[in-house]
């Protein structure tokens, strides 16, 4: 098993940054692909970033290419989110995920509860 926990979501304004952390805990972090994911009001959950194991490959939606960057510390078990130049269709609920590196192609295994980001225009 693998805990996840974000923190870091808020209220802010368009054009502001945020940074999303996500603790892990309970297994070999550097066993894990992780992803970031939102979810809108009314809206199906979504992918909006990966990084590999070891940080050396990062993937973006290309909604936030650009302005979203991800990052992980393997020495503190926790990845980060880096959200710059927020807009309004950025509000969701984000989460962070872990999925084994060794099954590149199966879904995503553990989940945290999520973090609240509001962008307000």
């Amino acid at each position: 098993q693998v805990q996840l926990v974000e923190s870091g979501g808020g209220s802010v304004q368009t054009g502001d940054s945020l940074r999303l952390s996500c603790a892990a805990s309970g297994r070999t972090f550097t066993s894990y692909t992780m992803g970031w994911f939102r979810q809108a009001p009314g809206k199906e959950r979504e992918f909006v970033g990966a990084i590999s194991w070891n940080g050396g490959n990062t993937y973006f939606a290309d909604s936030v290419k650009g302005r979203f960057t991800i990052a992980r510390d393997n020495a503190k078990n926790t990845v980060y989110l880096q959200m710059n130049r927020l807009k309004p269709e950025d509000t969701a609920v984000y989460s962070c995920a872990a999925r084994h590196r060794s099954l590149p192609n199966a879904e995503y295994q553990y989940w945290g509860q999520g973090t609240q980001v509001t962008v307000s225009s």
